[in-house]
């Protein structure tokens, strides 16, 4: 006889995610998850995901909201749209975050009216994913993050011109460009301005490329030269509302650009990956390279390196509603060779589903990856 699941997952069934939460799950000695997918909770729309939850849900005590992927279809629900967008598209913009917050809102109050317990709240994912959102809860609760172009509330940027000139009255330079609801580093630019005056040297680099018409996502980084080509790409990019941070100048470690993904699991640091770039942009589905995790923290020292898990952890603390965040710490330039001085250091995002990071020893138990600590860390939740 099978026995009955203590989790339900709303998730892509077959994806690499279900997958490897299932296995921890066998390890663990526990049944595997009901998983409930995506498509199925959006089929009648973002609004009605609590009725399809509400009737889903049998014996488990456990609800895992994960990541909606890269399934076409479920983008297209989340948009309302009436077609699949073409491969590679922008997506993640307003009309997206509006169906995500309104469908995780609904299977929140669903899964808490059937007395479940949710492994993601949905405010805090509503936070997450929103940018400018994330990035003021973590400036008002001291952690460090690059400065911010604008103050929350602040209208949206409208296009290159304003861009430009909300850039040049702050006196920058060096800016990061993200869509204020992506993920994955999508429509993401490192944009440089030599020069006030307007057709001074202007660069974007990012992955992103142009395709019939209009700026999709790239595996390969995009370069972007002048004030024609940046400011027609800044402004087909605008709609999807940006959010704009100074540049951090990042660590460099034998001639890459290095930063950290932290995972933190119900309050503890339990993973961390080393990312490596030629680039501005680190994410390690972009091609990059993880980097070796000893190198790094002999060059910060004991010291230094506390400080890295540290602010990842005080990051978490912000989002409390989270059993897992994966924190993006920037590790700064002159770290190396500080001294007795605190590095710096700056929480360049938080990602509510940042656990993909397969066969990563764990730093406290090697042998636990990245979902066996999170299911360790719900035993005391599951049905006894």
């Amino acid at each position: 006889m099978t026995p009955t699941a203590e989790l339900l997952v709303v998730g892509n069934p077959g994806s690499r995610r279900t997958t490897l939460l299932t296995a921890a799950l066998r390890r663990a000695g526990r049944p595997a998850p009901q998983v409930l997918s995506w498509q199925a909770v959006l089929a009648d729309g973002p609004a009605c995901a609590g009725a399809v939850l509400t009737e889903a849900l049998a014996a488990p005590t456990l609800v895992r909201i994960d990541s909606p992927g890269d399934d076409p279809v479920v983008d297209r629900l989340l948009r309302g749209a009436p077609d699949c967008a073409p491969r590679g598209a922008i997506t993640a913009g307003p009309a997206w975050y509006r169906g995500f917050t309104t469908a995780t809102a609904a299977l929140g109050a669903a899964a808490t009216a059937a007395g479940a317990h949710l492994t993601a709240d949905p405010d805090d994912l509503g936070v997450l994913f929103d940018k400018a959102a994330c990035h003021a809860r973590l400036d008002g609760a001291g952690v460090p993050v690059p400065a911010a172009l604008d103050a929350p509330g602040t209208s949206a940027v409208r296009g290159w011109a304003d861009l430009r000139g909300r850039v040049r009255a702050r006196g920058w330079t060096r800016v990061f460009v993200k869509p204020a609801h992506g993920s994955s580093a999508s429509g993401v630019l490192a944009l440089q301005l030599r020069g006030r005056d307007v057709g001074a040297d202007v660069l974007a680099r990012g992955p992103v490329r142009w395709h019939d018409g209009r700026p999709v996502n790239s595996l390969r980084p995009g370069t972007f030269r002048g004030e024609t080509d940046v400011g027609t790409l800044i402004d087909a990019l605008a709609p999807q509302r940006l959010h704009i941070e100074q540049w951090f100048p990042k660590l460099v470690l034998h001639r890459k650009a290095v930063d950290v993904r932290v995972l933190v699991v119900a309050g503890t640091t339990t993973h961390a990956v080393v990312r490596t770039s030629h680039g501005p942009v680190t994410n390690l589905h972009l091609g990059n390279t993880r980097g070796d995790l000893a190198t790094l923290r002999a060059a910060l020292g004991d010291v230094g390196w506390r400080r890295v898990l540290d602010v990842a952890e005080a990051a978490a603390r912000c989002f409390p509603g989270m059993n897992t965040v994966g924190v993006d710490v920037l590790v700064g330039a002159g770290a190396a060779s500080c001294g007795p001085q605190p590095i710096p250091v700056a929480v360049a995002e938080v990602n509510a589903f940042g656990d993909l990071l397969p066969n990563l020893p764990g730093l406290h138990h090697r042998e636990h990856d990245t979902y066996d600590a999170q299911i360790h860390s719900l035993t005391g939740a599951f049905t006894a």
